[in-house]
Formats: C-alpha cells, sequence, structure tokens
C-alpha cells in the first residue's frame, strides 16, 4: 500500500508566521508615523538619477501597477532631491508695436514680473493724469495759439485771394458750420439772402447753380492751399504735442531702463513703448468741451478724442508670476488636453464678430511647469488628440508655442495671434505602466530619445523587518492624517497578512498600498464607537463586509453545487474523470471554482482531441498545455510505436472561454486514466501545469482554487477525505482562511504538494507508477493490434 501522507503540507506551512513579534507597541499611536517609499530601490535610484540628470532628453518615465503610489512618491522624490528651482522665470505677452499679431514674450527673474507689470500699469496711469495737465498749460496754450493764429491768418489771406477771383463771378466765400460755402452776391456787392433767391426764377436759379459749380472747379487751387495749411498746421501740433510729452515720457522711460535694461529684450520693448506713447501722445488729450469752438472745427476739421481702448496695448499680461514659489515646483495635470498643454488664445464676442488681443493669452500646464517638473498620465495624454504630439515638439524643440486647432477643425475666426515662442525648460514625469512604455518604445523613436530613464514600481516588496516596521509606520501615519482610530498590535498584524494575501507570497508585502488604505478606512468605519482603538475583530469584520459586497456570483455557484445544478462528484472513485480547479474574478475580487473534466479514449491516430478548442471556446495559453500532454504522452508511451488512439477532453458544464495552463496536468491525469481504465479519486481536486518532461510547473490563484474546493466540500459535507493537490512550488504561496486551516488540523481536509506527474499519480490512483505504465502499455498494444488488423482488412478489399 502506498504512503501518500509524505505529500501531505503541514499546517504550519498554510499561513506565514506572526510578524511583529520584534517590534514592541501597544498600538500605533506609540509609532513615530512617517510616510516614505517602502522596498521600491530600483524604482528611487532611477528617479533620482533622472533628477539629477539636466541634459535634454532625460524625462522619466515611472511605471507600475495602478495603486502603488507612483505619482505620490515620485512628489516626494522631487521635494528631497530639489531644493529649490533655480530655473524659476516669470513671463510676460506685451504688445508687439510693430506687428500687433506677433506679441512679444519677456522673461524676468521669478518675482520681478509682478513688479514690472506695476511699474508699467503705474506710470500710464500717471501719464493719463499728467500729459492732460501739460496741455492745459500756459506755455502750451501760448504755442498752440500761435500754431492757430498763423493758421488762421493763413486761411484768411487764401479766402480773401479766393473772393478776389470769385467776385467778378458774381460770388463770395464764408465759412459757416458746414465749412467754406460760396455764397452769390448781388450787383451792389452785398450777399444775396435766402427769401431773394427764393424770388428768382427757375432759369436764373439754373444759370446761379452752373455758374456755382463752375467757381468751385475753378478754385480748386486755392481750396488745396487751405488744405495744405490745414495739414502743416496738424503736423506742427503734433510735433508740438510729441515735444511737450517727450521730456516727461522720457524720463519713466530712463526710470525703467535703469531697473530693468538689463536685457536687451526688454530695452528694446521699454524704448519702443516710450516712442509709441510720444507719437500718439494726443491721444492722451482731454476731450474739448461741446461747445468749444475754434477754426478747425469751423472748417469742419475734427479733433481725436481720448481712447480707451488705445490704453489697452500699453497694459502688461503677466502670463506666469512664480513670486510664490520658495520651493520646487511640481505642477499636475490631471486633463492634458492640447490646449490644457500649450496654452491658448480666448475670443470675445463684439459686434458680431471674435476678436482677442495678447491679453487674452493664457498658459499651459508646460507654461505652470516651465523652469520645474511637470507629472502627467500618459493614458490621459495619448487619449487627447494632438496633445502627444505637442508635448513631443515642445521637448525636440524646447520652445511652447501657442497655436490654434481652428484651422485643422476648420473653423474660422475674424482676428488670429501668433505669440513669441517661450523657451521650455523642464523636466516631464510620465506615469504609466509597462504596456503603454513598451508600447511606445517600439513604435515611437521619438519617446526612446525624449525619455531616457525608465522608473519600474514593484507591486510587491520583501517581507523583512524594515520593510514590516515602515508598514506599521505608514499605518499610524494614515491614523493621523485621516483623523482615524489607532489599530491596536493585532490588528496591524491582520493588516499586514492581508498584505501578505494580496501578494501572494509569503516572503512578500504588496505594494498596492491603496488597498490596504481602504481595509483601514473600512476598519475605522466599522469599529464600536466605545472602543478607543481598531481591534483584530474590526479588521476582519472590514475585509468580510468588502468579500460580502462583491461575492455576489461566487454565492450563487454555490448554491448551484448544493442543489446539484452543477455536477460535481467528490466521493468515490472514477474513470476517466477528474475534479479540476480555476479562477474566476468579478472585477476586483477573485474566487475559486472546481469544474469537473472528463476524458473518453478510443480507437484512432486523432491523438488528443481539445473540444474547446474545436469550438473556439479556448484560449492559445490553454491549447499549448493540451499540446504538451500529446508531447508528453508520445515521448512516454510512443517512442518506438504510434500511439493509435483518439481522447477527447473537456471542461463539463463550462459555456465560456477558457484560457492558462493551470489544468493541464489535471488533464493529464484524465486522459491517462482513460487510456488505462484505471479510476481517479473525486474527492482530490487538482491544479497545476506540466512539461513534456512530467515535471509540475507552479501556478497563480493557488489559495482562491483551495478554499473555492473546500466550499463546495464543507457545503456537501466534509467526510475527512477530500483535499487539494498542488505544485510543490506553490507551498510558499499558502495564506489560507483560517476556517481551511482548522479543517486541515481536525483532518477533515488535506493539501498535497508534488513535483511530478507520477507522484500525482500514485495520489490520485493508488497504484504505483510501474503499475500504471504497464497497463497503459497492454491498452496501447491493443489499440494498435485493432488498428494492425483494420489496416490488412481494408488491404484485403
Amino acid at each position: 500500500m502506498l504512503n501518500i501522507d509524505k505529500y501531505k503540507v503541514d499546517v504550519e506551512n498554510l499561513k506565514c508566521n506572526q510578524c511583529l513579534d520584534d517590534i514592541k507597541f501597544n498600538t500605533t499611536e506609540e509609532i513615530t508615523p512617517v510616510r516614505e517609499i517602502i522596498g521600491q530601490d530600483r524604482a528611487v535610484q532611477s528617479i533620482e538619477f533622472g533628477l539629477k540628470m539636466k541634459q535634454k532628453g532625460y524625462n522619466i518615465y515611472v511605471a507600475g501597477a495602478s495603486g502603488i503610489g507612483r505619482t505620490s512618491y515620485t512628489k516626494s522624490l522631487i521635494v528631497k532631491n530639489i531644493k529649490i528651482n533655480e530655473n524659476l522665470k516669470d513671463w510676460l505677452y506685451v504688445n508687439n508695436f510693430k506687428n500687433p499679431n506677433e506679441p512679444i514674450a519677456l522673461s524676468f527673474d521669478a518675482g520681478n514680473g509682478k513688479i514690472f507689470k506695476k511699474d508699467i500699469d503705474d506710470i500710464i496711469e500717471k501719464l493719463k493724469y499728467e500729459i492732460p495737465k501739460i496741455f492745459n498749460s500756459k506755455e502750451y496754450e501760448y504755442h498752440g495759439r500761435i500754431l492757430m493764429s498763423d493758421l488762421e491768418n493763413n486761411i484768411q489771406n487764401v479766402i480773401e485771394e479766393l473772393n478776389e477771383f470769385a467776385k467778378p463771378r458774381e460770388f463770395r466765400f464764408q465759412v459757416t458750420e458746414r465749412g467754406l460755402m460760396s455764397v452769390p452776391i448781388k450787383e451792389d456787392g452785398t450777399l444775396m439772402q435766402e427769401e431773394e433767391l427764393g424770388k428768382l426764377t427757375p432759369s436764373e436759379i439754373k444759370d446761379l447753380r452752373e455758374r456755382g459749380l463752375q467757381l468751385n472747379q475753378d478754385s480748386k487751387e486755392y481750396i488745396d492751399k487751405i488744405k495744405m495749411y490745414e495739414d502743416e498746421y496738424k503736423s506742427k501740433s503734433e510735433d508740438l504735442d510729441r515735444n511737450v510729452g517727450r521730456s516727461l515720457v522720457g524720463f519713466y522711460g530712463q526710470y525703467l531702463l535703469s531697473k530693468y535694461g538689463e536685457s536687451k529684450k526688454v530695452e528694446k520693448y521699454i524704448n519702443d513703448l516710450c516712442n509709441d506713447i510720444v507719437n500718439n501722445i494726443s491721444k492722451f488729450k482731454p476731450e474739448p468741451e461741446q461747445n468749444q469752438q475754434n477754426a478747425m472745427a469751423l472748417l469742419g476739421i475734427m479733433t481725436n478724442k481720448n481712447d480707451t481702448k488705445f490704453i489697452n496695448k500699453y497694459k502688461v499680461n503677466l502670463f506666469i508670476d512664480n513670486s510664490d514659489y520658495d520651493e520646487c515646483k511640481i505642477i499636475e495635470e490631471n486633463n492634458p488636453t492640447y490646449y490644457n498643454l500649450t496654452g491658448s488664445i480666448e475670443y470675445k464676442n463684439e459686434m458680431g464678430s471674435l476678436n482677442t488681443s495678447f491679453m487674452e493669452i493664457k498658459p499651459g500646464a508646460l507654461h505652470k511647469a516651465n523652469g520645474g517638473f511637470l507629472i502627467l498620465n500618459v493614458k490621459d495624454v495619448l487619449s487627447n488628440p494632438f496633445s502627444w504630439d505637442c508635448l513631443k515638439r515642445s521637448l525636440k524643440t524646447q520652445k511652447i508655442t501657442i497655436e490654434s486647432l481652428n484651422k485643422q477643425y476648420g473653423y474660422l475666426v475674424t482676428s488670429t495671434l501668433k505669440p513669441e515662442p517661450i523657451d521650455l525648460d523642464i523636466k516631464v514625469i510620465l506615469i504609466g505602466d509597462n504596456y503603454f512604455y513598451s508600447l511606445l518604445y517600439s513604435y515611437e523613436e521619438d519617446f526612446r530619445n525624449l525619455f531616457k530613464i525608465m522608473a519600474d514600481f514593484d507591486i510587491e516588496i520583501d517581507k523583512n523587518k524594515d520593510n514590516i516596521y515602515k508598514t506599521v509606520q505608514l499605518i499610524a501615519n494614515k491614523c493621523n492624517e485621516s483623523n482615524l482610530k489607532h489599530f491596536d498590535k493585532e490588528a496591524v498584524e491582520r493588516l499586514i497578512e492581508y498584505s501578505t494575501r494580496i501578494s501572494d507570497s509569503k516572503d512578500k508585502l504588496t505594494a498596492r498600498f491603496n488597498k490596504i488604505v481602504d481595509i483601514i478606512y473600512e476598519s475605522d468605519a466599522v469599529s464600536s464607537s466605545d472602543s478607543k482603538c481598531v481591534t483584530k475583530v474590526d479588521v476582519e469584520k472590514a475585509i468580510s463586509q468588502k468579500k460580502y459586497r462583491s461575492n455576489k456570483y461566487e454565492e450563487k455557484l454555490n448554491e448551484m453545487f448544493e442543489d446539484g445544478t452543477i455536477l460535481i462528484d467528490i466521493e468515490g472513485e472514477k474513470v476517466g474523470q477528474i475534479n479540476g480547479l480555476a479562477v474566476m474574478g468579478t472585477g476586483e475580487y477573485c474566487f475559486g471554482k472546481p469544474s469537473k473534466i472528463t476524458a473518453s479514449t478510443y480507437k484512432g491516430r486523432h491523438g488528443i482531441i481539445n473540444i474547446e478548442r474545436e469550438i473556439k471556446k479556448s484560449g492559445s495559453i490553454h491549447d499549448k498545455g493540451v499540446l504538451i500532454l500529446s508531447g508528453y504522452l508520445g515521448a512516454k508511451y510512443g517512442k518506438e510505436k504510434p500511439l493509435s488512439i483518439s481522447t477527447s477532453i473537456t471542461f463539463e458544464q463550462n459555456y465560456n472561454g477558457i484560457d492558462g495552463d493551470s489544468a493541464s496536468s489535471t488533464e493529464l491525469y484524465a486522459v491517462i486514466s482513460s487510456i488505462s481504465n484505471i479510476p481517479i479519486k473525486q474527492y482530490i481536486a487538482v491544479t497545476g501545469s506540466v512539461s513534456q518532461k512530467g515535471e509540475i510547473q507552479p501556478i497563480g490563484g493557488i489559495n482562491e482554487k483551495i478554499e473555492g474546493f473546500f466550499d463546495v466540500c464543507n457545503i456537501k459535507g466534509l467526510t475527512g477525505n477530500q483535499g487539494i493537490m498542488m505544485p510543490i512550488q506553490n507551498v510558499k504561496n499558502l495564506l489560507l482562511k483560517d476556517e481551511v486551516i482548522e479543517a486541515v488540523k481536525e483532518g477533515k481536509f488535506s493539501i498535497y504538494a508534488i513535483s511530478n506527474i507520477e507522484e500525482g499519480l500514485e495520489i490520485l490512483t493508488g497504484k504505483s507508477i510501474s503499475e500504471i505504465d504497464n497497463v497503459i502499455n497492454e491498452t496501447l498494444e491493443k489499440y494498435r493490434e485493432a488498428d494492425k488488423d483494420e489496416k490488412d482488412e481494408n488491404k484485403d478489399k
């Protein structure tokens, strides 16, 4: 009789040992709270190296699963390694006086941009107040009267000459409210009145009109001379205005140059600003009173009025203000659309048309993070049209160009701007997973050149004393941060056990700390108000409730096992039938489920027929596992002679797709049983993949599979014979629930660990491998003889 107890796993190996014996505390309130990165040395070194590199192209791609804390850890590393940003600058957009459609970008040391803007605004306000005072001065009025007197005298002389010219034609020119008008005169030289005009006959009026029109044509030379004097007056008046304003504007210009003249670009803008104000000094004049009249008004010449919109071109758009940043600048853009990255130009509806100005230029994330660090989620960047191209182009050219997508989309606007590009000095950090990294690295050449640093966060960390203590510190820190109850020692131990279970290894802790944080919050929520701290019972309750919220499908399946809807045998022995174990999932929650696998063998040469593959319900990995079975059988039993059999295998009552090779050893046992006609113990479920050499290989989800089969056995009644058979390599992954461990202790349930097919066959059949091989070889020989007879028969025919 074979002794299969030697393959049983000891109870001590079904769960991890206590891990807080070396840490002396009663509750986490006694622990110094610290928030730091645990067990991610490779990723930390990569990020720190990338932060030190100042050369172009050393941007960082942070890879890892969601929930590890990639973004928060990256921020903390930046703050730790970069105490202050030395390259921060303020950026301003100002009017381009030569080409208003191309605003100029000016840069200042952080904090000086705001001061420059205030100085410009203050000076413009002062000029708006002081320039009108100059124009109201007696000195200005004196020079203005001289110019006006000269104009009036010149115009009067021309009018006298014109009247001498018009007198033989019986007309005289007179200045009226409508300008210079020709009026007919009578024989005595006096002006003809309106009532006298009304007494004229139609022929006389026609004659008078024709002579008047001819006179206007003949007097063009005199009219042109008047216009020449007017233009001369206007030019001299403007020169007077400029001379008057030049000294005042020059005073403020010198003040600005002495303060900001170190930059050639800023110096040029200040000079252009002063020259434009001087050239348009009349715009600052006060509006004349409505009843004020002078020779210019009488001649129909309009004066320039103060235009408030005109003043706007002297404003300063404080585009980026870094005056409040004393430490390193970190910008995280959660919605990296094209405009959110590169900035935009806004438009205003004015009288039905869309207009804009340099004051409507708005910054994007690249501008805000310039001189510092920009953190982006790679999936968000790639899912927004034009965003990746915009980011890539900006990093390659080291310029941020604000461009509108209107033309690309076919939209029209009434006015457009082309702001001067801004120099880019930035470290971009992309947050993503390994899939996107591989995708971009393979298909995007620019990505390889721009993101030369890859920091890979692991999903699990070593379960050593240092990492355990840091985890306890993190729990204490979370309690303090979120104002939660502190956890007692047993509660912390249960949390660490939960972390180990998620990692699927006794020697590891999960790096997805967000899953632990969820249990921390939920444990605090279910804790009794009378309790001063969170206990192990509270943590157990939180974990149980979390499971209950998601395990409806599992309970439905267990009900179907209980009422016999899903057929399964967990007692006795049967030929060509075995219970395999699979893992199913509904979102975050996964659970194990036993499944009946059957095999039928008959005469033929088709080898192993996978029914799931034939109906296209199996994945490529499962198909590979089935083909490995053929390799194993052929190598063991068909080296000298062909097998000459056909065997079909299938998962009974399965109507969904199947993938993975964790059931390949299970299928092999069923096939061997079917060929040899040796029955298999139905009360032992099996999992594990197999190699062509018959080695049992480790699989995933071992805890869920064991607990899933145990639940079904518990529902139908534990007999003491039931158990599961698993790869020996998965013993280190065993972290079973207390109910299963208790059943193993009491001898109601067994767990076997094996390393090859031969050991598994001994457990399942109770026979030695030599006995099984003899039976199989005899059976195969019968199939060969039958196949030979059939061939001979067909030959004779």
